[in-house]
């Protein structure tokens, strides 16, 4: 017994979660089920057997699964089952254990044993629908489908109200292509719950597997007669005749629905179908105009016709991209009420590579629905590519106001506001923003905001302010490079915290080998530090990697070369950065006296 244990100890400690629905036992009380947290009332019903035994026993029979349960619930797998032997040692033949003892020789891949014990948990529970529904489950694992198919039969009868029972048994007679079977299943599920589409379908299907068309068309022709108003059984009646070689009468039957509903967008689209696979090519464009430029017809159907035109049009090898760019055009300057074709249309020209004629159409969306966040992202990353802030500013002060829980607007905003010199306004969109921040809100997005704070309070002389936004966003992603690279060049210049500067700084350039800025503010740091001939490797790197020939990158390669003792090559950069219009208060001292001058 203890190297059973200790296999059920390894083997089920490791399992989340039980294969089949728990349940416990319960007691008569007053006539009622007296239910437990382990089950529903039905699942707890223990066995009628029970009631032969003794009041004593059947207290110690329901201490001791109780017990389990408690167990169980707590994870301990190994003495939960030692107490459900032990309960089957007082009552061998109790439904409840013998199911949930099951459960764990299934688990343990000991299938002859779960089998033995959930037929016994069913013949003395034969009422219980869950415990034979763990062994229908049981039997199909092991591919024993007479035995699942012997018990599904039973169960169809016994719980007639559990529709699950009968979908299963149709799955397994659809596998074994047993239609006959299948039609008397599937008769018998419509007598319980009456005539529907969704069956009169599946048996239309199954008899032309069985070439029994006449029956087959029987079924739907039924299905019309049973709703003679309902046009849509119609149409799906002529669709049925199409499919099957029967054109002339699916083409009598759409002309019929058509002259009692001439807007029924169902037959319009199966009598433009008709005309595509009779040849009939320019009735087939004139009915796809009928249907798409009907106001009457829904978008969502426009959309849907839609979908299934470029479906076909890529299935033809997408050469007819022409006609279905033309099509869009036509049904777009309609009063359109929602953004389904306009958004569709652009998705198309994107899928096409025509990002630009797309524009327009996606504005098109954000008129009609301004919170469409899809066609306003679309539109803004096209503005950001294109370094068009304005049109930046456009699109994200009415997105905040449509979408005010997007950050990516604010943070966008606040960016485009600080290239139009706009700080305030900077300022106040990112402290709106952060007035957003939620516990699931990503913390590199937080992290921006912050070192955009801190950049504000730096040009405002605030630098008390500024350090602790940037200390705010290394809190949230350390791996901030612009908040390290700007922290760094900040306190590196007030000549203040120069190790901490130093770490900072090289964590961007380690990051970004070939960034000019990190690299000039690395060079500077170990300037400032006196670390010269260090500092000279770093700022040579810098100015070869400037393809924008920063005047203050060139200016300070000067102040480095001179403090390496290379005054000839200091006056050079120095000269040069002069020439870039450099706003250097020292620059023409140091140019005159050739000597590096500290400002």
């Amino acid at each position: 017994m203890k190297n059973f244990k200790d296999k059920i100890k390894t083997a089920l400690l490791l399992v989340l979660g039980i294969a089949l629905a728990s349940c416990g036992t319960s007691r008569s009380v007053g006539g009622k089920a007296l239910t437990t947290r382990y089950g529903d009332s039905e699942s707890l019903k223990s066995p009628a057997v029970q009631s032969s035994l003794s009041a004593e026993k059947q207290r110690k029979y329901d201490y001791f699964f109780l017990e389990a349960m408690r167990l169980k619930g707590q994870n301990d797998y190994a003495g939960t089952f030692d107490l459900l032997q032990h309960c089957l040692a007082i009552n061998p033949e109790a439904s409840s254990a013998l199911y949930q003892i099951a459960q764990y020789y299934i688990l343990l891949k000991q299938a002859d044993k779960a089998q033995d014990a959930l037929e016994k948990a069913v013949q003395y529970a034969p009422d219980n629908y869950w415990y034979s529904k763990g062994l229908v489950g049981l039997y199909r694992q092991q591919n024993n489908m007479e035995k699942a198919v012997a018990l599904l039969e039973t169960m169809t009868t016994r719980f007639p109200s559990q529709l699950e029972t009968f979908s299963t048994l149709l799955g397994i007679y659809n596998s074994q292509e047993k239609y006959d079977k299948v039609i008397s299943t599937l008769n018998r599920l419509e007598g319980k719950i009456g005539k529907n589409e969704q069956l009169t379908m599946e048996k239309f299907r199954i008899y032309l597997q069985m070439k029994e068309n006449k029956k087959a068309f029987h079924e739907i022709e039924s299905l019309v007669k049973e709703y003679p108003n309902d046009m849509r059984y119609q149409v799906i009646l002529g669709d049925a005749y199409m499919q099957n070689g029967k054109k002339d009468v699916a083409y009598d039957l759409y002309k019929k629905v058509l002259a009692a509903e001439p807007d029924n967008a169902m037959a319009m689209y199966s009598l433009a179908s008709y005309y595509d696979q009779t040849g009939q090519k320019e009735l087939y464009q004139q009915q796809l105009d009928t249907l798409l430029l009907n106001k009457k017809v829904p978008s969502e159907t426009k959309a849907t016709v839609m979908r299934q035109f470029i479906l076909e049009s890529e299935q033809g090898g997408g050469k007819d991209s022409i006609q279905v760019i033309s099509l869009f055009d036509r049904i777009m300057p309609q009063n359109l009420d929602d953004t389904q074709i306009p958004m569709l249309y652009a998705q198309y020209l994107i899928s096409k590579g025509m990002n630009k004629e797309s524009l327009p159409v996606l504005k098109e969306v954000l008129d009609i629905d301004p919170t469409n966040t899809a066609a306003r992202m679309t539109l803004l990353g096209d503005a950001i590519r294109k370094e068009d802030y304005k049109k930046v500013i456009d699109l994200c002060e009415p997105g905040i106001e449509s979408n005010p829980e997007m950050l990516e607007f604010y943070f966008y905003l606040a960016i485009a506001y600080n290239q139009a010199e706009r700080s305030d306004d900077a300022l106040s969109v990112c402290q709106k923003a952060l007035k957003h921040i939620t516990k699931d809100s990503k913390k590199e997005v937080v992290s921006d905001f912050y070192s955009i704070l801190g950049d504000i309070y730096h040009t405002r002389d605030l630098d008390k302010e500024s350090y602790a936004a940037y200390d705010s966003a290394l809190v949230y992603n350390p791996s901030n490079i612009g908040a390290l690279n700007n922290y760094a060049y900040y306190l590196s210049v007030e000549r203040r915290d120069l190790d901490k500067a130093e770490e900072m700084s090289y964590k961007t350039v380690k990051a970004e080998p070939n960034n000019a800025t990190y690299l000039d503010t690395y060079a500077w740091i170990l300037f400032v530090k006196g670390n010269y001939a260090e500092a000279r490797l770093y700022i040579d790197d810098a100015v070869k990697s400037d393809t924008e020939k920063s005047d203050v990158i060139i200016e300070h390669c000067g102040d480095i070369y001179y403090m390496t003792g290379d005054v000839d090559g200091a006056l050079k950069y120095w000269k040069q950065a002069l020439e870039k219009g450099s706003k250097s208060k020292t620059l023409k001292q140091k140019i005159e006296q050739k000597k590096y001058i500290s400002e």
